[in-house]
């Protein structure tokens, strides 16, 4: 595996990959996992990498490591990741998120946004995202413009809501998702795979930061022969 400027150092990119198995419930509650070695192979990873995700994943009580024995999923209702609130997964399931950062600009806010924030203006963050190096869908963020007077490429990281945590104060508590049909912007690059202007499914998010107030919408447009919106319910 590959690490880019901005992404997870591998060995949460590999914990936040096995969170995903367990929430979703490919990786069940007392599964034995493939010998260390093995599962590093698999993975494309040194040995001591996969041994700093696995601690990371029994340090959030995902995990029982017995020795002599092997390693055991301790699957639990509210795993936490960075991705608790991302919907899409690959169409043969799961799929490690990352994020190609396009562009970054300060614009005033478009009026076909729903209202929120503060701020006449708002930070525009545009994205290819890929789900294990598959390109799954486009994205557009807008951020109110009131919490913070600028963000660079080089600030983000692959989860923006982590990225809101630690660098901005700002925790995202709550989302409303709205799913429909739209077309492929005209921004979208050839990479994407389907062309301006054709059909595609698309999810609006509204996202209220721990005041309540609406501090983000999204729009993400995803490629349906490559990826679905997925959302369990317990």
């Amino acid at each position: 595996m590959e690490s880019h400027p901005g992404s997870l150092p591998i060995y949460l990119q590999i914990t936040e990959l096995l969170v995903r198995d367990i929430a979703a419930g490919r990786l069940v509650d007392g599964e034995k996992l493939a010998p260390e070695r093995d599962m590093a192979s698999q993975l494309g990873i040194a040995v001591g990498t996969l041994r700093k995700a696995l601690a990371e994943l029994q340090a959030r009580g995902l995990l029982e490591r017995v020795q002599g024995s092997g390693n055991y999923v301790r699957a639990v209702s509210d795993p936490r990741s960075v991705y608790a609130m991302f919907r899409l997964e690959l169409i043969q399931g799961g799929g490690l998120p990352t994020a190609e950062v396009l562009d970054v600009a300060r614009l005033d806010k478009p009026g076909i946004l729903p209202n929120f924030g503060f701020s006449p203006e708002g930070h525009r963050i545009r994205r290819i995202r890929r789900l294990s190096g598959q390109v799954a869908a486009l994205e557009e963020i807008w951020l109110d413009g009131s919490y913070t007077p600028s963000i660079t490429a080089a600030d983000l990281s692959e989860s923006l809501y982590l990225y809101y945590r630690t660098r901005l104060g700002l925790w995202i508590s709550k989302a409303e998702d709205r799913i429909d049909l739209d077309t492929v912007p005209d921004w979208a690059p050839r990479a994407f795979g389907q062309r301006p202007g054709a059909p595609i499914p698309h999810v609006l998010r509204l996202s209220q930061a721990q005041d309540g107030v609406v501090a983000e919408v999204s729009r993400t447009w995803f490629d349906h022969s490559v990826a679905r919106y997925v959302s369990r319910l317990r």
